[in-house]
């Protein structure tokens, strides 16, 4: 059955105003315009939907039968043009977000913080999370947006479709004990590092570690790995090796008095950014998010923007 919004509100103006009159005036319609609509509607409907009463007319059975239903149509309709509306001005919406750990107490909170501020009818839900696990959650849609680092000759992502907002660069710092013979170099060469027993972080991380020292020349000898800032920062300090770690790591816990950090002599760089499905885009509140990360200021934390 052929039925279409118009004759639902035609035929409730109807039922309103009591006349083909009076619902054209309802509804800034000529009479005959109604009239002619209607009888177009009761072909294709097969009903009769009005009959004649006196020099009016009355809604038949099956047009009082549509009238009953057409306030609910219609309510409805009005509350989906409504929250559409809503989206579309960011008075309503919902972002998922994933990150990495070091980013839980830096970039997040300031996200998190800046979204309600600007966009309070926006609903953000946050899961912590490493980057490869990120990624595969927003390919099963279980996220809308990944907030990923990655290193130089890294494989699996980001996807070419998808939407990738560079947002910082930083360097990786060397964390030795304080009294290693290295603490007194401004710059530390890793291939002086070589015998050392080192302390590495997560498996992205180990990664890009042995990348590096392989670069070099050598194996690093791996003596604990976690992916704890603050308990990698421990254990240097107490003497059971050494560390390469991102700067924004040194933001999430405050380093002990037993170790320090120094520069690399051949900088390693890690990006950080923001990854969401292609489509993101023309989503008001994912494009606010992506925006807002964009941003985002890192000086603080030692990081570049991108």
């Amino acid at each position: 059955m052929d039925l279409d919004l118009h004759t639902v509100r035609i035929v409730r103006a109807i039922a309103d105003s009591g006349s083909i009159t009076g619902a054209a005036r309802m509804l800034g319609y000529s009479q005959p315009a109604v009239s002619q609509h209607l009888q177009r509607a009761e072909s294709r409907i097969g009903l009769p939907l009005v009959a004649p009463a006196g020099r009016t007319v009355r809604l038949t059975e099956a047009g009082q039968l549509l009238a009953r239903h057409a306030l609910a149509i219609t309510s409805a309709l009005d509350a989906a043009a409504g929250e559409l509306a809503d989206l579309a001005g960011l008075r309503s919406g919902t972002v998922r977000v994933a990150a990495f750990p070091t980013a839980s107490s830096t970039i997040v909170p300031r996200f998190l913080a800046g979204m309600a501020e600007r966009h309070p009818g926006v609903h953000v839900s946050y899961l912590e999370t490493e980057p490869p696990e990120a990624i595969a959650m927003l390919r099963e849609g279980a996220i809308d947006v990944a907030i990923t680092f990655s290193y130089p000759g890294d494989r699996g992502e980001p996807d070419v479709t998808d939407l990738v907002v560079p947002l910082f660069t930083e360097e990786l710092v060397v964390v030795l004990p304080a009294g290693h013979a290295r603490a007194a170099d401004d710059r530390v060469d890793v291939t002086r590092l070589g015998d050392e027993r080192w302390i590495a972080g997560c498996p992205r991380c180990r990664g890009h570690l042995l990348a590096v020292c392989e670069a070099e020349g050598f194996i690093p000898r791996i003596g604990f790995e976690t992916d704890n800032a603050g308990a990698v920062l421990s254990m240097v300090a107490s003497g059971l090796g050494v560390a390469m770690l991102p700067r924004l790591a040194l933001a999430t816990a405050a380093l002990p008095a037993g170790a320090v950090t120094r520069e690399l002599r051949k900088p390693s760089i890690r990006s950080i950014q923001a990854v969401a499905n292609e489509g993101a885009a023309r989503v008001p509140a994912l494009a606010a998010s992506m925006s807002l990360l964009r941003a985002l200021r890192g000086d603080d934390w030692g990081l570049t923007p991108s």
